[in-house]
């Protein structure tokens, strides 16, 4: 792509340089500038990524993309190798210039949705193929209009693309795909994550099911969500391929067995084993197997990945501590994601102590939805319960109506106060789960325990 392609996206203007010039990795990050780079300055609430063309220039950045700069001939002088662009919005510049940049590009593109498990499940499907090909992949948390946008940018002829999409509201997930147009997509399930913004889990289910309007091929969803389940049962979409572990699925996982050192189930007449525990993972793992058959990966490349993977940092982390393990599920907190890690914990040997945080952005639901998880830790085989925040107090009201031991109930109004109860209460062989929304800043808690 050269200047001279993008000239006229959100009004796109040329006031220094050569419309030939080519533009090949965009950044919005001065201080990750790379040699050649094309710098797209955003303006935030906090600052103005404007005021530092000079730093992006002076970092190697080729070409800057800017809202507004006071142009003057110095300018020239000081940079003349340097193209400067002027844009109306760079935010809708980047969206459009990487939906141009789509047209070209020939590689299978995956987007991956839901309300939990989208990055862990985008990266255990790009290792997947990444035994086979080239994967341009997003990194960290780039699932909205901005990252998604620069990812798409920096495609450099990889032979598969993998993307990650998020929402808060109704709406976004259709710009996203209309950008990405993928190939197949994933619905990994649909939960309670944004009800506040979408006012029920049906309209959450509307919100994931735009990333239909983009679509050009099957869409993979997890058949165990009822939700999706009900949804595709209708069959209002013509390409649908299931995964789950309860229902009757086209990849089911069946005779699931838990350990200290894994989880095993069978699927078809193979195997299947993954050093880490808990259905969410299973789940992530049955979608690396239908991506990896639609694009001819082998079964033998798919387990080895599956017997390598590793939980990314405060995502189900066991940590052990002392003679005691932290099970660090710190990174964010719903629903659906809480399920899993009371499963998980559940199912292990030894005390189980569950501290759980407020979980935010419920809006008017933030009462019933930590009632419900009162609920499942009176059912969860959970030995010891803390909680932390505003909100998070209502767990232990539930759990203890529904049969949990008040005395083994606790209430804090800060982590500090966690911490100083565990460390006073902790015990050899005990298994702490902490989990909470990121807010609630719980890795301090897993720092001060470790």
């Amino acid at each position: 792509m050269k200047i001279k392609d993008i000239l006229g996206i959100s009004n796109a203007k040329l006031i220094m340089g050569s419309d030939e010039a080519v533009l090949k990795s965009f950044s919005k990050d001065t201080r990750t500038i790379q040699e050649g780079d094309v710098y797209v300055a955003i303006k935030g609430e906090n600052f103005d990524g404007n005021l530092f063309y000079k730093d992006a220039f002076l970092n190697g950045a080729s070409t800057c993309v800017l809202e507004h700069i006071d142009f003057h001939e110095d300018i020239r002088n000081e940079f003349p190798d340097k193209n400067i662009i002027l844009v109306d919005d760079s935010i809708d510049f980047l969206m459009r210039a990487a939906s141009k940049k789509r047209e070209s590009i020939k590689a299978p593109v995956i987007a991956i949705t839901g309300s939990v498990g989208k990055t862990s499940t985008k990266a255990l499907v790009a290792d997947t193929l990444e035994t086979k090909y080239s994967v341009l992949k997003s990194i960290k948390n780039e699932n909205a209009n901005i990252g998604m946008s620069l990812r798409i940018l920096n495609y450099q002829n990889e032979e598969m693309v993998v993307l990650e999409m998020g929402m808060n509201h109704a709406g976004e997930i259709r710009e996203l795909t209309k950008i990405a147009r993928p190939n197949v997509a994933v619905v990994t399930n649909v939960g309670t994550s944004h009800i506040g913004n979408l006012g029920s889990r049906e309209n959450i289910l509307k919100a994931k099911l735009e990333i239909l309007e983009g679509l050009d091929g099957p869409v993979i969803i997890n058949n165990d969500n009822d939700l999706l389940h009900d949804w595709a049962l209708k069959k209002e979409y013509p390409n649908i391929i299931t995964f789950g572990i309860h229902e009757n699925s086209n990849y089911q996982a069946k005779n699931v067995s838990f350990s200290l050192s894994g989880s095993t189930y069978e699927l078809n007449d193979e195997t299947i084993f993954i050093p880490v525990i808990g259905d969410a993972f299973i789940y992530n793992s049955l979608v690396a197997f239908i991506i990896g058959d639609l694009y001819g990966v082998e079964h033998d490349k798919i387990k080895d990945v599956l017997n390598h993977l590793k939980t990314e940092p405060h995502r189900m982390e066991f940590i052990p501590a002392c003679d005691y393990t932290i099970i660090d599920d710190a990174y964010n907190a719903s629903y659906d994601s809480v399920f899993y890690a009371l499963d998980v914990l559940g199912h292990l040997k030894g005390r189980k102590i569950a501290l759980l945080g407020d979980i935010l952005e419920l809006g008017s639901f933030g009462e019933e939805i930590h009632r419900n998880i009162g609920k499942l830790v009176a059912n969860k085989n959970i030995d010891i319960l803390i909680t932390v925040g505003t909100l998070a107090k209502f767990i232990n009201l539930e759990a203890e109506q529904n049969g949990f031991m008040k005395e083994h109930s606790f209430h804090f109004d800060t982590n500090e106060d966690a911490i100083h109860f565990l460390k006073e209460n902790i015990q050899k062989d005990d298994l702490v789960l902490v989990k909470a929304s990121h807010s609630m800043n719980f890795e301090e808690i897993v720092s001060a325990l470790r």
